[in-house]
C-alpha cells in the first residue's frame, strides 16, 4: 500500500502501515500529548499532590473565576481541533481505513477538558488525582472505543463526545473557584492509622532529618518524584485499550507495545522541564528557574543539590517502569494478544538463537529504561542557569525534533542516495562526534576541578564509572554484532555517544553560576 503525505507542496511516499504510523501518528500523538500537559499546566506542579495544580499567580488577576478557567479551555480545545484539522488535511490516510471527519478533534477536546478540570480539583488525599483521573478517562475512553466497536456513525460519535465539553467547563470552573479560595480538603485524619502502622514498622525515629541532604532528597521527591509515575499511570490504560481494537495484527499490536516503551522516556522529557528547576518553595512568577535569596543559602552544597535530584530521578524512573513492566503483561493476556507476542519471539529466537535474542530484549528495555532517566537529568544544566529564555528555547527545540524525526527517518529511509552518503561517512561522523564530546567533557572536568564544586575522589570515581560503562556497553556491542562489516571501533564510538557525561556534569556548573549572579 502506498501512502502519500503532502508537505509544502512536495509529496512523501510511505510503503507501508507500519511506516505511515511511525511518520505521521507518533508525531501527532506527540503534539496532542504535549498540548495536553500544556494547556493543564502540568509541567509546574505536583500531579500526585493534594492542592490544586492551577497556577496561584493567576488568582490575583483582576478576572472572573469563570475566565480563569473558561480561556486556557478555549485556547486547549482549538489547539486540538486544529491539530486534528491539520493532519486530517495534509495527509492522505491509508485507503483501507475509513478515516473520521470531525469527531476525533471533539474528542481530543474532550480528553483536554476533563483533564484541565480534573487536574485543577483540590482532592483531600495525596495521589487521589491520579487515581480519579485514570478512572475517569479511562471511563470516557471505553466508551468510545465501544462505539467504534459497533461502527458508530460520525453523528453518534459527536453526540457523544460533544456534550462533555460543557460538563468539563464546569467542573473544572468549580475547581478553580474552591482552589482560589485555598479550599484543599484534608481527609488524611480518617487515614490517620496507616500512618501509625507505617510509624510502627519503622520504629520511634522521630520525623526530623539526620543530614540536610536527606531532607533534600525528601523534598525533591515530595516535589517532582511522582510526576513521572504519575502520568505513566494515565496514559496505559489507553495505549492498553489499544491492543483490543488490533484485531490481532502482528504489525499494529507490536506498533501499540513499542509506543507503550515510548511512553516513560517521551514523558520524561516534558517533566524534565520541573525536575531542571532549582527553586523548590513553589514560588510562581516571571523568573521560576531563579534563585530566591533564602534558598541560595541552604547548608547545602551545589555538589549536594544536584545529589538530591539525580536520586529522585532514579527512583522516579523506577517507579515509572515498574508500572511498564506490569501492565504490558497484562494488556497482552488480556487483550489475548500474547500468541502473536509468543511467535515472534520462537522467530526471533530461531533467526539469531536464545542467547542473542535474549540480550537483545535486555538491550531494548535498559536502553528505554536510561533514556528515561535521561530524559530527566540531562537538561539540568538548562533549568540550573536560572535564565528563562534558555529554557523555553530548548522546549521549543524538543518538540521540533519529536514532530521531524518521523518523516526524517522515513525519508532516510525511502532514499538510496541518502543511505549511501550516511553510511559511507558513519566512521567519520562518529568518530568527529566522538571526539568532539571527550573535549567537552576535558573542558568542563577541568572547570570542576579549577571551581572545586566537585571533589578530586568524586570526578575520579566519576571518570572511571563512565569508561567502565562504555566499555561495558561497546563489549555487548561487538558481542551481539559479530560482523566485517562493522569495524570495532564503531562500537566504541557508539557507547561514548550514548553514556551521558557532559551535560550531566555541567549540572552543577550552572547551579553555582545561578546560585552567585
Amino acid at each position: 500500500m502506498k501512502l502519500v503525505v503532502r508537505a509544502r507542496g512536495r509529496a512523501v511516499v510511505f510503503g507501508s502501515d507500519e511506516s505511515f504510523a511511525f511518520a505521521v501518528i507518533v508525531p501527532l500523538d506527540a503534539i496532542l500529548t504535549y498540548c495536553l500537559a500544556l494547556f493543564t499546566y502540568g509541567l509546574s506542579g505536583d500531579l500526585a499532590g493534594r492542592p490544586s495544580m492551577f497556577p496561584r499567580r493567576l488568582f490575583t488577576l483582576p478576572a472572573s473565576t469563570a475566565a480563569l478557567a473558561g480561556w486556557p479551555m478555549l485556547y486547549g480545545s482549538i489547539a486540538m481541533i486544529l491539530v486534528w484539522a491539520a493532519a486530517r488535511t495534509l495527509v492522505v490516510w491509508p485507503s483501507g481505513i475509513d478515516t473520521p471527519v470531525v469527531w476525533p478533534a471533539f474528542a481530543a477536546a474532550a480528553l483536554l477538558a476533563w483533564t484541565q478540570a480534573l487536574t485543577w480539583m483540590p482532592y483531600g488525599l495525596s495521589g487521589l488525582r491520579v487515581i480519579l483521573a485514570v478512572l475517569w478517562l479511562a471511563t470516557i475512553n471505553s466508551i468510545v472505543l465501544l462505539a467504534l466497536h459497533y461502527d458508530a456513525s460520525e453523528r453518534v460519535m459527536l453526540a457523544i463526545t460533544v456534550p462533555q465539553i460543557p460538563l468539563a467547563y464546569l467542573a473544572a470552573r468549580s475547581a478553580v473557584a474552591r482552589a482560589r479560595c485555598g479550599v484543599v480538603p484534608d481527609w488524611r485524619g480518617a487515614f490517620a492509622w496507616i500512618g501509625a502502622i507505617a510509624r510502627v514498622r519503622r520504629g520511634s525515629r522521630s520525623g526530623n532529618f539526620a543530614t540536610p541532604e536527606r531532607a533534600q532528597r525528601w523534598l525533591e521527591w515530595r516535589r517532582h518524584g511522582r510526576t513521572l509515575p504519575a502520568l505513566v499511570a494515565i496514559l496505559l490504560p489507553f495505549e492498553l485499550a489499544l491492543l483490543f481494537t488490533t484485531g490481532g495484527t502482528p504489525a499494529l499490536i507490536f506498533m501499540i507495545l513499542l509506543g507503550l516503551l515510548l511512553t516513560p522516556p517521551f514523558m520524561a522529557a516534558f517533566v524534565a522541564a520541573t525536575v531542571r528547576k532549582p527553586d523548590l518553595d513553589g514560588r510562581e512568577g516571571r523568573d521560576d528557574y531563579g534563585l530566591a535569596p533564602f534558598l541560595a543559602t541552604r547548608p547545602l552544597s551545589n555538589r549536594s543539590l544536584i545529589a538530591a535530584k539525580l536520586t529522585m530521578s532514579l527512583w522516579s524512573t523506577a517507579l515509572a517502569w515498574a508500572l511498564v513492566v506490569i501492565a504490558i503483561p497484562l494488556g497482552v493476556w488480556l487483550s489475548d494478544t500474547w500468541p502473536v507476542v509468543i511467535d515472534r519471539w520462537h522467530r526471533t529466537v530461531a533467526l539469531m538463537g536464545a542467547a542473542r535474542a535474549a540480550v537483545l530484549a535486555l538491550l531494548i528495555v535498559a536502553a528505554f529504561v536510561a533514556a528515561t532517566w535521561k530524559q530527566l537529568v540531562q537538561t539540568l544544566y538548562i533549568g540550573m542557569t536560572g535564565r528563562i529564555w534558555i529554557v523555553r528555547a530548548s522546549l521549543v527545540l524538543t518538540l521540533v525534533l519529536l514532530t521531524a524525526i518521523g518523516p526524517l527517518l522515513e525519508w532516510i529511509g525511502s532514499t538510496s542516495a541518502v543511505r549511501a552518503a550516511l553510511w559511507n561517512a558513519a566512521p567519520l561522523l562518529l568518530g568527529v562526534l566522538a571526539c568532539v564530546k571527550l573535549c567537552a567533557a576535558a573542558g568542563v572536568a577541568v572547570r570542576l576541578f579549577r571551581s572545586r564544586l566537585l571533589r578530586d575522589r568524586t570526578l575520579v570515581l566519576g571518570a572511571a564509572g563512565w569508561c567502565v560503562a562504555v566499555l561495558a556497553l561497546s563489549a555487548v556491542l561487538s558481542w551481539w554484532i559479530a560482523t566485517e562489516l562493522f569495524p570495532r571501533y564503531l562500537f566504541v564510538f557508539a557507547a561514548i555517544l550514548a553514556v551521558p557525561l557532559v551535560r550531566l556534569a555541567a549540572a552543577p556548573l550552572a547551579l553555582d553560576w545561578n546560585r552567585h549572579r
